[in-house]
């Protein structure tokens, strides 16, 4: 029997069919899916709430050692920082039923942590590639997985040695890793210093930033760094130390600039409910949020100062059902100082431009209106690619950060790099449980 000849049962109707006129019934379905379609789609974009909002909780917080030369493999970072994290929290690596990470192709698999951890029943696995851009979307998986029952006990973690073995310099130039490379290395414009050097200049030009401003973020946070004893850089600095630093590639100085570091940090994420029973005061996971961000050649951005966290942190202080005059303390991503600034405009703690005078006010130092990078951040506790923030907010609101502690620290903010020079952004805001 030829097609034209074919009868077609849809119960409860036997329908004879010429292909004509099958023809003119598929395009009419068609029609109607893509109608449905686009209902979904609007329906979707409805706001209706954050129905995950404090559903988990980080209930406990491990670090390695920071140091120039670990002397041993990623794996064995993750492992002892997953250990620490756990034994923090009163648990144990049989509790663990998923694992979390970020990489950049130089650090151990997820899977092969639980592995070497002994996970009976690996329920959840996610390995996020990216670094300091992607810092929050492990911890986001994390939460996701807890809240809609996929996995009741998710460690997460960074492990990297970037002083010893692979180094993050230049990284951005790896024409694997970024498009853009194709425009920058013709010009010996390698290193990730050099590309933010560029954004630094435009934002100092636009906004009236001096070095003077970019300075007293690097001696707010080596002063809060001198206060923590897992800093790698304690002793203070003053503006005439930072002035005289070297230059890395104009504005930036050395003092601009983050650590190079080997270690690990890791969270455990488990319900809030559970983590009320643990040993730890729980940190709720209130809200996240992510956003775009624009590489230096194709970026399609008419201002190149206007960053991704721009456009994110109304979506984020929604999500969260807070303002940023809420916010406690932040713990601001800063690969390099001018980072600091551009993020205090990007979260609305002041309006654009006044970043400056927020900072010369001393604002953002302990005992300021909002202190920020409370641990000594990227340039002087260590650079673990953002996680190392998230567990300092965790400690400031679990209120354990002896002569560093905000005194009645409530909600923490702690993101990503703000997508500059880079395709995206992320950001966490956190709250000590009721």
């Amino acid at each position: 029997m030829g097609l034209t000849e074919k009868m077609v049962v849809f119960a409860p109707v036997k329908i004879d069919l010429e292909l004509r006129v099958f023809g003119t019934l598929v395009k009419g379905a068609l029609r109607c899916f893509l109608a449905a379609a686009v209902n979904v789609i609007a329906v979707g974009e409805i706001d209706i709430g954050n129905t995950q909002r404090d559903a988990a909780a980080i209930a406990g917080v491990g670090h390695t050692e920071y140091s120039k030369n670990s002397g041993v493999t990623t794996l064995t970072l993750a492992i002892r920082a997953v250990q620490a994290a756990l034994a923090d929290a009163g648990l144990s690596q049989h509790d663990v039923d998923g694992v979390a990470c970020h990489r950049v192709g130089d650090s151990v698999d997820p899977a092969l942590v639980a592995q070497a951890l002994g996970v009976r029943d690996l329920r959840f696995v996610r390995d996020v590639f990216g670094g300091g851009s992607s810092c929050i979307a492990p911890l986001d998986a994390a939460a996701t997985a807890v809240a809609t029952g996929q996995a009741r006990c998710v460690v997460v973690w960074r492990a990297l040695n970037g002083r010893s073995g692979v180094q993050m310099a230049g990284a951005a130039s790896n024409p694997a890793l970024s498009a853009d490379a194709q425009y920058w290395l013709p010009y010996l414009h390698a290193s990730a210093p050099q590309q933010f050097a560029m954004f630094a200049r435009m934002y100092m030009h636009k906004h009236g930033l001096t070095a003077e401003d970019l300075g007293r973020v690097a001696i707010a946070q080596r002063a809060h760094a001198a206060l923590n004893p897992r800093a790698m850089m304690r002793r203070p600095i003053t503006m005439d130390d930072y002035l005289g630093s070297r230059w890395i590639a104009e504005p930036l100085r050395l003092l601009d600039c983050c650590q190079q570091n080997d270690a690990a940090v890791a969270l455990v994420v488990t319900s809030t409910a559970r983590a009320r029973d643990l040993r730890r005061t729980p940190v709720t996971i209130t809200a996240t949020a992510f956003g775009g961000g624009g590489q230096l050649a194709s970026n399609h951005r008419s201002d190149p100062t206007v960053s991704g966290a721009h456009a994110m942190a109304p979506r984020l202080y929604a999500a969260a059902g807070l303002g940023p005059d809420e916010i406690d303390l932040a713990e601001l991503y800063d690969a390099f100082t001018p980072l600091v600034p551009l993020q205090l405009e990007a979260y609305g703690f002041c309006k654009r431009g006044e970043a400056g005078h927020m900072i010369r006010e001393g604002a953002v130092r302990l005992g300021g209106v909002l202190p920020i990078n409370t641990h000594g951040g990227h340039l002087s506790e260590g650079y673990v690619h953002g996680l190392n923030h998230v567990a300092e907010a965790v400690l400031q609101l679990r209120h354990d950060c002896g002569e560093r502690q905000v005194p009645g620290a409530e909600v923490a903010l702690s993101t990503a790099q703000p997508g500059v020079n880079s395709g995206l952004t992320g950001a966490v805001i956190l709250k000590r449980a009721a």
